[in-house]
């Protein structure tokens, strides 16, 4: 069985720093693509970063210059690391995963999923 689980998320204040973590277990890592994606109450689940199986990046507008996705294949790990938060951050954030080489960049493409984990940001 096939599962992803999101570190704890939690409360920032604006202008923060948080990272979160995403440990896979069930699956070939090293073969699989890593996303992240967020979702706000009453809106729809989007892009947020991904990363390759060799470590290219990729982001959404929203994000790009403050956040940071890396991974660790020795731990079958995945991480967000974000910088200069804001409010428009407050989300769900959920990592998932895709047997894939090059990451797609849209959650219906993914076929694996952390339950979520909550990001507050405050001021």
């Amino acid at each position: 069985q096939v599962a992803l689980v999101e570190s704890a998320g939690g409360a920032v204040q604006a202008g923060g720093s948080l990272t979160l973590s995403c440990v896979a277990s069930g699956v070939n890592f090293r073969d699989h693509v890593l996303g992240w994606f967020r979702q706000a109450p009453g809106k729809e689940r989007e892009f947020v970063a991904a990363v390759s199986r060799g470590g290219g990046t990729y982001y959404a507008d929203s994000v790009e210059g403050r956040f940071t996705v890396s991974r660790d294949n020795a731990k079958s790990m995945v991480y967000l690391q974000m910088n200069s938060l804001h409010s428009e951050d407050t989300a769900v954030y959920y990592c998932a995963a895709q047997f894939a080489i090059t990451p797609p960049l849209t959650r219906d493409e993914y076929t694996y999923w952390g339950q979520g984990t909550q990001v507050t940001i405050s001021s």
